[in-house]
């Protein structure tokens, strides 16, 4: 299959500041809860004024030049998001950020000279409360999100979720629900995590955290198909250190398993990224 669509031009920046030091709200509010925002266009609307303070977007697109006439050079491959980082879905900040190739309190370049990958982000600032901001992936229509998706082959979008969502087995709370309409990621990003010693619960058994709506925004892709990860609260504290979960420590309090779940999801990437249907446009 031959694919016409091209990376769209991004217009405008957006800022991100730190705020609050209470400890974030640990569980998730998806698919969920109703949603107080239609969109990410309501919200904007409606909070006008307060991005800074009561959210953030942050982004980063790496910069693409083809200068020369005699060679060809690639567009971008994959990107990860996190829909509902900062205070509202705990630790999926700095999982992106770590996936994408940054660390996640310095934004340093981690690991030195390994792929570094587009990413998105809308953080919740707020003290408390922050589960007011979440917004369905379904409804997200963030023109800079929506571009990256569009722009890249692969998308990888990162939330939390409870354990009673996830169907995690009782006593084994820590688990990641793997979803999404690319079955070929599903299947690295699986094999990945189990050999790095994750427990993982695959998506089409779990409806409501499946990600394979179309219209979610992990499938808005090149190749219509991404992947989603659904991380239950117990499994995304337990990547950080002991009594540091809040969204300011966070960055600064990573430890080893989430130095290992971050390189398993990598190592998924690059075996999807080396696969067939991995084109050039």
């Amino acid at each position: 299959m031959t694919y016409t669509n091209r990376r769209t031009v991004l217009a405008g920046l957006a800022g991100a500041a730190l705020g609050a030091t209470i400890l974030d709200t640990l569980t998730a509010s998806p698919a969920h809860a109703a949603d107080q925002y239609t969109c990410n266009t309501d919200l904007y609307t409606k909070l006008a004024g307060q991005e800074g303070t009561l959210f953030a977007r942050r982004y980063k697109r790496h910069e693409m030049v083809d200068a020369s006439d005699g060679q060809r050079h690639p567009f971008n491959r994959t990107t990860i998001m996190a829909l509902h980082g900062g205070g509202i879905e705990g630790g999926t900040s700095e999982l992106c950020l770590a996936i994408a190739g940054y660390h996640p309190a310095t934004l340093v370049a981690s690991p030195a000279g390994g792929p570094a990958y587009d990413y998105w982000m809308f953080e919740g600032l707020a003290s408390s409360g922050n589960g007011d901001l979440h917004v369905t992936s379904t409804h997200n229509d963030d023109a800079v999100a929506l571009s990256m998706a569009a722009g890249s082959l692969n998308v990888l979008s990162l939330h939390g979720c409870r354990k009673e969502q996830a169907g995690a087995p009782a006593g084994e709370p820590e688990a990641v629900v793997v979803g999404g309409l690319n079955t070929t990621f599903k299947t690295c990003l699986h094999e990945e995590f189990q050999a790095a010693g994750f427990r993982t619960i695959d998506g089409s058994t779990v409806p409501a955290l499946a990600g394979e709506n179309p219209e979610n925004i992990c499938n808005r892709t090149l190749l219509r198909k991404g992947a989603q990860l659904e991380m239950t609260t117990e499994l995304r504290q337990s990547l950080f250190d002991a009594g540091h979960f809040s969204r300011l420590e966070r960055p600064t309090h990573t430890n080893e398993r989430f130095t290992a779940f971050a390189a398993a999801a990598r190592r998924a990437i690059a075996r999807l990224e080396a696969g067939p249907d991995q084109a050039q446009l």
